[in-house]
């Protein structure tokens, strides 16, 4: 990769060892509960036992295989995810907290707590000697935390349902 080209570089949270075994604790009770309850979406792959990027893949192509058997016509729309979790934004995901604690029962405290951790998010670069200064982010959830990949999940949670309430897609479950 091009040192000089700056999409040779991902940001890189530099979280404390207190901070990471307290995602740990955290991220763990809330899988328990989010699975307990089955509050993933039907079609979310990670974070449950037995399910990755290549049971999503093999339930596409069956889906798509079964169609095509019974006549139909297939249409496929893939979206570009790879920047995915600098996507999400702050003021949208801290606006929902009626929503999630409607769809997930997180409540009090745990909600509390899950708002404050985009609450202040900073970010700066740092090359040898060199530090520029610090800003404020308004998108993104911290790469390398323990919690980022799940509040993608929550945000994106109800899109599907979005697609499927406004009846932009017909698909079979």
């Amino acid at each position: 990769m091009d040192p000089a080209d700056v999409k040779s570089y991902r940001p890189i949270s530099n979280l404390s060892v207190l901070s990471k075994l307290l995602e740990r604790f955290v991220a763990r009770q809330l899988l328990e509960h989010l699975n307990a309850a089955r509050l993933f979406p039907d079609l979310q792959s990670g974070y449950w036992a037995y399910h990755s990027t290549e049971t999503a893949v093999l339930k596409v192509l069956a889906d798509i295989l079964r169609a095509l058997d019974t006549g139909d016509l297939v249409v496929l729309t893939l979206l570009d995810l790879s920047a995915a979790f600098d996507t999400v934004d702050h003021a949208t995901l801290l606006r929902r907290p009626l929503e999630v604690s409607m769809s997930y029962g997180l409540r009090g405290h745990v909600l509390g707590w899950c708002q404050s951790y985009l609450d202040v998010c900073t970010q700066n670069v740092r090359r040898g000697t060199f530090s520029s200064t610090v800003i404020f982010l308004l998108c993104g959830v911290p790469h390398g935390s323990v919690l980022g990949p799940i509040r993608f999940v929550l945000y994106t949670a109800d899109l599907l349902q979005l697609v499927h309430n406004h009846q932009l897609c017909q698909w079979r479950i």
